[in-house]
């Protein structure tokens, strides 16, 4: 699986990564939501490079000419609920893209809060036979959800091309990922990668919870 860190060159991305860790701008949901989505566009582009592209001539209204566009019939999937805002950030750049939805939520199976289960209840999907797969979800903390997620997704087809997108990622999510994906054109793209996930598989320093800054607690 090929990694990719975008906050390793110094882009704008970093000052929307800034504002979503920083707790005094956090209290502010619609801005964490918008620096979601704008995270989400830098990297929409930036997997837009490794799509298949050919020449097609269109007509203006002056002549013709040729532009270079990709070829790829995309799908983004996404994880309920806080891949919602990335998810439409995609969109936005992949506009005529299939949609797949994917329900997993992480539970505790200890009172001490350090064993963590995953469970899938929900996939809805067009068929993903062929298909160039883009599965987004904000934070990548043990890989759990977004390979669950895959495999609910693969009873819907067999796509020709696998992408990942998360905003911030824990160091051993994506070592679990490498794993799990070892072929050479998985890409997985994030925002950041932190160093450490706690005993209570949050990821440090990270942001807190992505689902409650966007959409307020949950009990």
């Amino acid at each position: 699986m090929k990694v990719i860190n975008l906050s390793k060159k110094s882009s704008v991305l970093n000052k929307y990564l800034a504002e979503l860790r920083d707790v005094n701008v956090q209290n502010d949901r619609m801005r964490f939501r918008q620096n979601i989505v704008r995270i989400g566009h830098v990297e929409a582009y930036e997997i837009s490079k490794f799509l298949e592209y050919s020449k097609k001539t269109i007509q203006t209204p002056l002549d013709k000419c040729e532009v270079n566009t990709y070829d790829d019939d995309v799908v983004i999937g996404t994880v309920f609920r806080a891949g919602l805002p990335l998810h439409q950030s995609f969109l936005d750049i992949f506009d005529e893209a299939g949609n797949a939805f994917v329900s997993a939520y992480r539970y505790y199976k200890d009172r001490e809060m350090n064993q963590v289960g995953i469970k899938v209840e929900y996939c809805a999907s067009p068929c993903l036979d062929g298909k160039t797969l883009i599965i987004v979800d904000p934070m990548l903390a043990t890989g759990g959800s977004l390979e669950l997620a895959y495999e609910a997704l693969k009873t819907k087809g067999t796509p020709k091309k696998l992408i990942l997108a998360c905003v911030i990622a824990a160091q051993s999510g994506v070592d679990f990922l490498k794993k799990v994906f070892p072929q050479d054109d998985v890409v997985l793209v994030c925002g950041d990668i932190d160093p450490v996930l706690n005993s209570h598989k949050y990821i440090v320093p990270g942001l807190g919870d992505a689902g409650d800054l966007m959409y307020g607690d949950k009990i």
